[in-house]
């Protein structure tokens, strides 16, 4: 079970994902650094924030790929996002992003060596139930769009940056 598929809809999840490290980074320029600290309503992740939770997220998918292929039908590790979230004021957006960015790029380099069989190789998620690795790789650009679009709507209501 994809929880993000319906942000995927039809489009290819790896060129979904090839993407959204451009995205982001047009997205947080056009932000500012004002910008990306501004959250769109109390209790809501800023800009910053989803970017430091896309850069966590984007580790935890790194592992969960590897162990599904090396292992027979893993079980993942589930973890709650508001807790890893406690840390967040730690971390700058620029930090974040070049985490988030280096490690999609050494997830998509892994994808570019994965078989056409071993897409269907199967894995276990304790609260989703049974999925396969192309499940996994689904749910990563399903969760890269669902998290591009809130900043895309926090973009949308900042000012307009001054240069």
């Amino acid at each position: 079970m994809n929880p993000y598929a319906a942000y995927l809809g039809d489009q290819d999840p790896v060129q979904v994902i090839s993407s959204t490290s451009g995205r982001l980074n047009t997205l947080l320029r056009a932000l500012g650094a004002q910008g990306a600290e501004s959250a769109p309503a109390p209790g809501k992740w800023s800009a910053r924030e989803i970017v430091c939770h896309l850069a966590d997220t984007e580790v935890v998918f790194a592992f969960r790929l590897r162990q599904t292929l090396a292992e027979p039908h893993h079980v993942i590790q589930p973890f709650d996002q508001e807790k890893w979230a406690f840390n967040y004021a730690a971390y700058d957006t620029s930090s974040a992003l070049a985490l988030f960015s280096a490690v999609r790029g050494w997830n998509l380099k892994l994808l570019g060596t994965v078989s056409s069989t071993a897409f269907s190789k199967r894995v276990t998620h304790p609260e989703r139930g049974e999925m396969t690795f192309k499940t996994l790789v689904e749910t990563m650009a399903g969760h890269d769009l669902n998290h591009l679009k809130q900043i895309e709507a926090i973009a949308a209501r900042a000012p307009k940056k001054s240069d």
